[in-house]
């Protein structure tokens, strides 16, 4: 259901001052990470009110809707306060492109003379107010986005599922892709799923200062050494990553020292021939690149070739119907504008 909460708190948030202390409050994932914010020569800062917008046909959508779809699309900005500049027109092109084939969907769902039955409506807003951590919060809600009004909200509501069941209507059918369809696909696309030789590692790397005494290059040469000694003993995928977060000074070691598969022609050429010569599960000895010392556990070792159809199924099938979604979604919007009446103001 399109009827969001999370844009709705951030309109909230801005709306109002005693609003915004109880959003933050209540709403901690949407506070802005310490160092991520943007200068405010970058920042375009999002204005909310009640301003139209555009018509269409004989309905007018405000500055308030486009905002929150803006806010949809770019959930940052609250992070940034604000959209940044260089993406801003671009974020508001693509937000009001949607308000206004909801407006067209929920349209043509009332031509249509779709309904919803009360017992969907009643779930749909049981299932709405949860998402507020208090009924202060909601009244807060009820009283900025709905004039006051209960039966504003549940116009709301009707109007965000009259939207989903035409969509569900006009696209999910034709977005389905059975699985002969899609072996269909796989057989006529071969070259988009040969794949070259890869495999999948964790690795503890032990990295000194750049131009270190030689007193500290042979402390960490010691300490290559029994990071080594343990990870031989390291009995699985496991006993490994947890060595690799505690000891590894690379990049992965917040992942337990898993990088996941690699192209092997990626790799430095000893790696290579130790890989080649190793079965999964092993640890290999300790190289040194430079001042750097590394080791790594083989987890899989893949050989150039094609992808199975089996083992590619449920993802091919998930990125075709993705594709042919957006397609018949693009097809709906032409059709809903060829007879529709839409005026920027």
């Amino acid at each position: 259901m399109r009827f969001r909460f999370t844009t709705t708190i951030l309109l909230l948030s801005m709306i109002s001052g005693s609003v915004a202390a109880q959003v933050a409050s209540h709403a901690p994932t949407l506070k802005p990470e310490s160092g991520t914010e943007l200068p405010p020569a970058q920042i375009a800062a999002a204005v909310v009110n009640d301003n139209p917008v555009v018509r269409v046909n004989d309905a007018v959508l405000t500055n308030r809707d486009l905002v929150r779809e803006m806010y949809a699309i770019f959930p940052y900005a609250q992070q940034h306060k604000g959209f940044p500049k260089g993406l801003e027109p671009q974020i508001r092109k693509g937000a009001l492109d949607m308000i206004i084939f909801e407006e067209l969907a929920y349209q043509e769902a009332l031509r249509r003379q779709m309904v919803v039955s009360p017992d969907r409506m009643k779930r749909a807003e049981t299932q709405f107010k949860k998402q507020f951590p208090s009924q202060a919060m909601f009244n807060s809600y009820i009283k900025f986005e709905c004039k006051g009004s209960v039966q504003v909200f549940r116009e709301k509501i009707r109007r965000s599922l009259l939207i989903e069941a035409l969509l569900n209507s006009e696209l999910q059918s034709k977005a389905t892709v059975s699985i002969a369809q899609a072996r269909a696909y796989y057989d006529k696309n071969p070259h988009e799923y040969r794949h070259g030789e890869t495999v999948s590692i964790q690795t503890i790397s032990i990295i000194p200062p750049a131009n270190a005494s030689p007193e500290i290059q042979q402390e960490a040469k010691k300490r290559a050494e029994d990071a080594l000694r343990l990870a031989k003993t390291a009995k699985d995928y496991k006993q490994f990553g947890l060595l690799a977060e505690k000891m590894s000074d690379d990049d992965w070691h917040v992942n337990m020292g898993d990088r996941k598969a690699i192209d092997i022609s990626t790799l430095p050429p000893p790696i290579v021939e130790a890989v080649r010569k190793m079965k999964p599960g092993e640890v290999s000895g300790l190289f040194q690149f430079g001042s750097n010392y590394t080791m790594f556990r083989l987890n899989e070792h893949t050989a150039a070739g094609q992808a199975r159809f089996e083992d590619i199924r449920k993802e091919l099938q998930n990125s075709l119907q993705k594709s042919r979604y957006n397609e018949a979604r693009a097809a709906l919007g032409q059709r809903l504008r060829k007879n529709a009446k839409i005026t920027i103001l």
